[in-house]
């Protein structure tokens, strides 16, 4: 459970989705805040200080988007989880490739908002040097030795299966877009399909059931997420 000194700004012209969220995460203990605007958005962020932002990207007075990039550009280093409509996956990516943490699709159950919001402020708090072990059930990476195993056995990964989970590991909980995935792994000079086919390869390595996948699972036309560490393990560090 979260404590009161985890303020969240919902930023929705919707009374409905404030209200739910207002209950649902003040029973979390969390604080709210609300905003049904851009304008009143902005506001809060100076003088409240959340820790972490509900951006809805259809404003009234502002796309989501223009204001997203507007804090990212002013270097607003709060997390910020997107709210949106459960068809608007090029919004999605978008608002990702901005800068937005996460994102969660409405309708969203309570369960799953929380979970967005623990992963999004567990990662705020990550820092470097911590241990380079991430562990998730059966699934083991060290990130200095490049040693990947599955039950206690190690898995032969190739250098570009390798980068795509240790990427992974590194946003463990957080949707990783495509477009980052393919810049990071091959510069851009390549396209989703082989991403693709990489990612498949790298769950019948590591899943048990590939085609019903526990640890890499695809958000779809958006990237892929990969399960958070368990709850006695750090977040693994940044390079």
């Amino acid at each position: 459970m979260s404590t009161s000194t985890n303020k969240v700004l919902i930023v929705d012209d919707e009374p409905a989705i404030r209200k739910l969220v207002r209950v649902s995460l003040g029973s979390q203990g969390y604080t709210i805040i609300e905003a049904e605007n851009a304008r009143e958005a902005i506001e809060h962020v100076k003088t409240d200080r959340p820790d972490l932002i509900l951006l809805d990207l259809g404003l009234p007075d502002m796309p989501g988007h223009d204001l997203l990039a507007k804090w990212r550009n002013e270097l607003l280093d709060l997390p910020i989880v997107i709210l949106s409509s459960r068809t608007d996956e090029a919004g999605i990516v978008s608002a990702l490739e901005l800068g937005a943490d996460d994102y969660v699709t409405k309708p969203f159950g309570v369960k799953e908002l929380v979970a967005r919001i623990r992963v999004a402020l567990r990662h705020k708090l990550q820092q470097q040097g911590e241990r380079p072990i991430f562990q998730t059930g059966e699934l083991s990476v060290d990130l200095v030795r490049r040693l990947v195993k599955v039950g206690g056995q190690e898995v032969k990964l190739s250098p570009k299966e390798y980068d795509i989970l240790r990427i992974l590991v590194q946003h463990a909980g957080k949707v990783i877009t495509h477009h980052h995935l393919l810049h990071h792994v091959w510069n851009g000079t390549t396209d989703v399909q082989y991403l693709r086919v990489y990612v498949r390869q790298l769950r019948q390595k590591i899943e048990k059931s590939p085609d019903n996948p526990q640890y890499i699972t695809t958000e779809t036309g958006v990237g892929y997420r990969l399960r958070e560490a368990d709850s006695d393990q750090p977040p693994a560090p940044l390079s």
